[in-house]
């Protein structure tokens, strides 16, 4: 039997990494000076969406890491790709050591719903073997 509150609730944190790799490839696009005004809109769009994901994920898991200010600290400091790219490369290389700390620590949150998953489908597969033995 599969539950699938946490199924969705994995699903949902894979598509949230996602999220924050493209926020990895606009620090790139902002070190790069390669961006377009398209950029710029799909960047506001992806922090809009982190923002609110991130919302909706501490509603339903108890997340000791990240924590949410440093969340909200990471997306303050980079309010467009223009303003990231005339950064120095200190401070992007800071920026990029808080995005970098931001994404382990959803990685784990996400291997530890994965660790749940597998060991409710190890209870239904045993259930399932001890009720076909009876």
């Amino acid at each position: 039997m599969r539950n699938k509150k946490l199924d969705a609730l994995v699903l949902q944190l894979e598509n949230y990494a996602e999220c924050w790799k493209q926020f990895s490839r606009y620090l790139n696009a902002a070190r790069a000076r390669q961006f377009d005004q398209n950029d710029e809109t799909q960047f506001l769009e992806l922090k809009s969406l982190i923002t609110q994901e991130l919302e909706l994920i501490f509603a339903a898991i108890d997340c000791v890491a990240p924590k949410k200010t440093d969340v909200h600290s990471l997306l303050g400091n980079a309010p467009s790709i223009r303003y990231l790219s005339e950064l120095s490369e200190g401070a992007l290389r800071g920026l990029e050591n808080q995005w970098h700390k931001i994404y382990i620590a959803w990685q784990c949150n996400l291997g530890q719903l994965k660790v749940q998953q597998r060991q409710l489908e190890s209870q239904s597969m045993l259930s399932s073997l001890l009720s076909r033995s009876k």
